[in-house]
């Protein structure tokens, strides 16, 4: 409050510009308004006087300080100022803006009574004109007579010459002039449809008049057909008339075009009136893609020229004449028909999405066939790889429109998971009996009289392991032109079956070994061929090195090494047991021998271990032809043997010594006969090496 007690902002706004400003029915709450302010202020003042007396306080705490109140009174006058000065100035710009807002309220008062009178003033002139409006309904009916009449009189040359421009213009379609034929008809549908549209703005529900003129008309319908079988022709063969006669589809084209743009035009009036033609809308341009694509369909599905029965590649002509065809369509469609087309039909992504279609369809529909492992080998190589490759979709010329990161698939995922179960569990079925085959076939070669084949560094061995590995490699290179995961399968598989097969194979082994032990005349080259078997037992190990090593990763061959290593154990059985097969059949032959020893005879100068030296340096000279591992392990193993027999002499206790004599002549033969025995298998070992050796110079 100011020194009277008058409110600040009362002293601002003078009192007669406040009582022009306020309406005389506001002025009593705005009076209580400021009563009310001004009790607020009184407390207000009091709560600042308490705050007042407290400061003070704070200040004047030690007698020192009294010297200091004038100081501390200039200081809060300088504060006080400050603040009022702040405080007037708001006001001030509140009242300011309460002024304007109060005389724009003003303002727009006074607009709306100025709208209300207006709007009254138009109400009784409407009011008013009812009556007039009412009177002209008959100039209203002579225009629209007029309009017709006038319609009539545009179209009256062309009415009467209705039938003949009929025949001409039949003339014109059968003669291929397909652009004149097209502009006679657009005329004759043009004065049928204005005909028809002034006869439905005079009387919409005179349906005797309207098919009076569609009857008079109804060639044109017919006509209009005909001109688009004519069309449809010409599209069905667009791209072979694309490459000899352009500009026959080029009118077509224009035609179609034409056709549209009167489609819209009389579906907008249809909208505005409620009126549309016979016939329309023709919608010729979603037709002709209808006939494109239906084009497309029949020369996918035309080109299959063979069955399974005439030719066992039936299905890989099949794909490679697609694989040409389309190609060579799409290049056509992007070099030639592209230009024939108005941009926005987008002719080439159109014909794009209907090929990428059709050989969906036909790809299931081949999937779905009973077809055979090679068969499906063919269709999921030609799908997964073909289709994308740059032999097909992802030939440079079909760039930048064609990209195929962005091409779907032509098949679903649960198609093609189907089709390779389908071929896994055939291609197990094959294997098991080209395994069951092929060790038949090396059955029959272990009965022959002649020696196995040697390979190049001389060692005996059977073509079981070379059958085995290369249809295992043919396989595998199938699987690896479809996709990685299946390779992985398939050797897995391959692996798998291998060691069943093994299994059998050992067993057909021991069959052998005991079949010629009932008749050791029966199988004259059966040394010869257990070293064979025993051969192709390493042979097997370096060829699934070989597999693994060429189609499996490092990280895979990893994972999948504990899995396998099974296999290496059944063939180190199988190995093993045909070493002791070998040396079973040399023991058998040194027997009467070895039970000479450490008797009468043999102390009496008996040459039972020179004949077992000589028996076994002849065995081991066939011996020589097993691979290293196993011939390493079967001298040892032959060596043991011959010691345990020779101790297994000396301790049966055969002869007893008469005298000191006989004990030192016994005691010196025996060192004799263990020099010749050390003597001998070193000999054996260094020997086999020599001939090995020489034999491999020998192929070179």
């Amino acid at each position: 409050a100011a020194d009277g007690g008058v409110p600040i902002f009362c002293q601002a706004l003078p009192a007669t510009d406040c009582r022009a400003s306020i309406p005389i029915y506001e002025r009593g709450r705005f009076i209580s308004c400021i009563f009310m302010c001004g009790s607020k202020m009184e407390e207000t003042d009091r709560e600042a006087v308490a705050t007042a007396v407290q400061r003070v306080a704070g200040m004047l705490q030690r007698p020192d300080q009294l010297d200091k109140v004038e100081q501390y009174r200039r200081r809060e006058a300088r504060k006080k100022a400050s603040v009022e000065a702040r405080l007037k100035a708001a006001i001030q710009s509140q009242l300011d803006g309460v002024r304007t807002g109060l005389s724009q309220l003003h303002n727009a008062l006074n607009d709306v009574k100025d709208i209300q009178r207006s709007l009254a003033d138009v109400n009784k002139d409407w009011r008013q004109s009812i009556n007039t409006i009412e009177n002209l309904k008959d100039v209203k009916d002579a225009v629209v007579q007029h309009s017709q009449l006038a319609a009539a009189v545009e179209n009256l040359k062309n009415i009467f010459s209705v039938p003949e421009i009929v025949r001409e213009t039949q003339d014109l379609i059968d003669q291929g002039q397909l652009l004149q034929a097209h502009r006679k008809l657009m005329d004759l549908e043009h004065s049928r449809d204005d005909l028809m549209y002034e006869q439905y703005r005079m009387d919409s529900k005179n349906t005797r008049d309207m098919n009076l003129i569609d009857c008079y008309f109804g060639d044109v319908q017919k006509l209009s057909e005909e001109l688009a079988k004519q069309l449809w022709m010409v599209i069905q063969r667009a791209l072979v008339t694309v490459r000899r006669d352009p500009t026959l589809l080029v009118s077509v084209v224009r035609i179609i075009d034409r056709e549209e743009k009167i489609d819209r035009r009389m579906l907008d009036r249809n909208k505005q009136t409620g009126f549309i033609p016979p016939g329309r809308p023709k919608k010729w341009k979603e037709k002709m893609f209808n006939v494109l694509d239906r084009t497309v369909t029949t020369r996918i599905e035309g080109t299959q020229a063979d069955t399974r029965e005439s030719d066992k590649m039936w299905l890989v002509r099949h794909l490679e004449i697609i694989r040409k065809y389309v190609l060579d369509d799409l290049l056509v469609a992007k070099n030639l028909l592209d230009q024939c087309f108005p941009p926005h039909y987008e002719i080439f992504k159109n014909l794009l999405s209907m090929y990428h279609q059709a050989l969906s369809a036909r790809m299931q529909d081949l999937a779905s066939e009973d077809l055979e492992a090679n068969e499906i080998v063919s269709l999921l190589t030609w799908v997964l790889n073909t289709y994308q490759s740059e032999e097909m979709m992802g030939n440079p010329e079909l760039a930048p429109e064609v990209d195929v990161n962005f091409l779907p698939p032509l098949v679903s995922q649960d198609v093609v998971d189907d089709l390779l179960n389908t071929y896994m569990s055939t291609l197990t079925t094959n294997i098991i009996g080209w395994l069951r085959k092929a060790l038949e076939t090396d059955k029959k070669d272990w009965l022959k009289e002649n020696e196995p084949e040697s390979d190049q560094d001389g060692y005996y061995q059977t073509t079981l392991p070379a059958i085995v590995f290369q249809m295992f490699e043919q396989n595998l290179q199938v699987a690896t032109q479809i996709s990685e995961d299946l390779k992985i399968k398939v050797l897995h598989l391959c692996l798998q079956q291998m060691s069943t097969f093994l299994i059998r194979y050992k067993d057909e082994a021991h069959l052998y070994k005991e079949e010629h032990l009932r008749n050791r005349q029966y199988h004259p080259c059966y040394v010869h061929y257990m070293v064979a078997i025993i051969n192709n037992c390493q042979t097997f190990k370096e060829s699934i090195v070989s597999l693994k090593k060429k189609y499996l990763t490092p990280v895979m061959e990893d994972i999948m090494a504990s899995s396998h290593a099974c296999i290496y154990a059944v063939l180190d059985d199988v190995a093993k047991e045909g070493c002791l097969s070998l040396l079973d059949e040399v023991f058998m032959d040194l027997e009467p021998h070895l039970n000479e020893l450490m008797t009468r005879k043999w102390l009496a100068g008996s040459n039972a271990v020179d004949t077992i030296c000589v028996t076994v340096e002849d065995y081991f000279h066939d011996f020589a032809r097993i691979k290293k591992p196993y011939k390493k392990k079967m001298t040892i193993e032959c060596h043991r043997r011959v010691v345990v027999e020779y101790i297994k002499a000396i301790m049966s206790k055969r002869i007893t010594f008469k005298n000191a004599e006989e004990r030192r002549e016994g005691a010196d033969r025996m060192n004799r006969e263990a020099e010749q025995f050390r003597f001998l298998f070193k000999k054996l070992t260094a020997v086999s090496s020599r001939k090995l050796e020489c034999h491999r110079l020998s192929h070179k």
